[in-house]
Parts: C-alpha cells; sequence; structure tokens
C-alpha cells in the first residue's frame, strides 16, 4: 500500500498506460488520429508492391531498353554497347541454313537451370526484334530470316564466353555485320547480382554471317 493505493492499482494503471501509448502512436503513424491527409496517403500506399517472378521478364530486360549512360557521355556508351551501330540485316541465300547462337558467360556462376531461363530469354528477345521488322514488313529481309530459320529447323546453339567485354564486343560485332544481337540483363532476384549481363543472342542470322562472329567461341 503506497499512500492509500495498492501495489495492483499502480501496476494495472501502468500497464494501460502503456499500451494506450502504444496504440495512439501506432494510430497516429498511420493517419488515424490526427491527420486526414495522412490517412488518405497510408491508403493510397499502404500495400507493399509486388515483385513478379523472374519468368515475367520481357524485353525491357535486354541491353538495348536501357538508359544510356549520360554521365560519361555517348563515347562511353558506344564502348559499354549501349549505343552500337546496327547496320541493315543481311538476307539468306536459298538454301543457307540460319541459326541462333546464344553466348553465355560461365564467370557468374550461374546453375544449370538459371541458365536455361536466360537462353530463354536470349531466344524471345532476338526473336521479338526480328518480327516486328517483318510485322512492318513481310518483304523485309527480317521476314525473309525468320521464315527461312523456322523452316529449316529453328537450329540454336550454346557456346560460351567467360567475361562481360567479351560478350559486348561480340554484340558490337554482331550489329555492324547486320545481324541481329540481343543481351539479356538479369532481374536479380536469385542467384546473381540484379542487372548482371547474362546472356547474349546472336541471330537468327545466315550460318556464315553468326559464324563470322561466334564461331570461334567453345561449345557450353
Amino acid at each position: 500500500m503506497v499512500d492509500g493505493v495498492s501495489p495492483q492499482v499502480v501496476v494495472t494503471t501502468g500497464l494501460i498506460s502503456l499500451v494506450s501509448g502504444y496504440l495512439l502512436g501506432i494510430y497516429a503513424i498511420r493517419g488515424y488520429v490526427f491527420s486526414s491527409a495522412l490517412k488518405e496517403e497510408r491508403d493510397a500506399n499502404w500495400k507493399d508492391p509486388v515483385e513478379s517472378e523472374e519468368s515475367d521478364i520481357d524485353e525491357d530486360d535486354t541491353i538495348l531498353d536501357h538508359a544510356p549512360n549520360w554521365g560519361n557521355g555517348e563515347e562511353a556508351d558506344r564502348r559499354q554497347g549501349l549505343r552500337a551501330t546496327k547496320a541493315p540485316a543481311v538476307a539468306p541465300k536459298s538454301n543457307e541454313e540460319c541459326k541462333l547462337v546464344l553466348v553465355v558467360r560461365t564467370d557468374l556462376g550461374m546453375t544449370k537451370g538459371k541458365i536455361a531461363a536466360q537462353c530463354g530469354h536470349a531466344t524471345l528477345a532476338c526473336y521479338k526484334t526480328l518480327s516486328r521488322a517483318a510485322a512492318k514488313d513481310p518483304k523485309s529481309t527480317e521476314a525473309k530470316l525468320l521464315r527461312q530459320w523456322e523452316r529449316m529447323g529453328q537450329a540454336k546453339i550454346a557456346v560460351q564466353t567467360k567475361s562481360e567485354d567479351e560478350m559486348l564486343e561480340l554484340m558490337r560485332k554482331a550489329r555492324s555485320l547486320g545481324v541481329t544481337a540481343e543481351v539479356i540483363q538479369d532481374a536479380g532476384r536469385t542467384q546473381i547480382a540484379a542487372s548482371s549481363r547474362t546472356v547474349l543472342g546472336v541471330g537468327p542470322a545466315p550460318k556464315s554471317e553468326v559464324d563470322k562472329i561466334t564461331g570461334h567461341l567453345k561449345l557450353l
């Protein structure tokens, strides 16, 4: 008994004050107590954003769609492959095989499953690039390349490189020869760092042209 007040009353009052203060603070933060504007903001932004799965990656994850490096200037962008010049597509000869080569970086330590997924992204990116041009003009070189590649079995070859620098150099060479080339940048949700350049797709294009670019690389 303290000054006519029992210990039970003191403890009970203290707990009630503690809980009330905690709840009041939470409600104030969420905008339920003091600010209607804060409450409206909370209602609009309370839910966390939902990240897409790796399988949702589309053409926006190719190197072509990333913003140029304005800080370093155009010349730096060209060295990094961000503004590689693309020559007109090379038409296939009447019965020449067309193929798509997938250049995989082995220095990243990707698992087989990860490599397969990234190769799928690169294949789709290259196909979409040619498809867009073919849709605009069914008689275009790109349309002929797609038809010949599909008609002759859609050949795909996986080779390896050990560095990003070599991958970007291959991309620049491909585009300078008029061959489709797309680099995939990973979203970074599994295994490797975000924006890692994982696979370069070269083609579909005439075998003779693709071999000028990737013929020296070892099979994966």
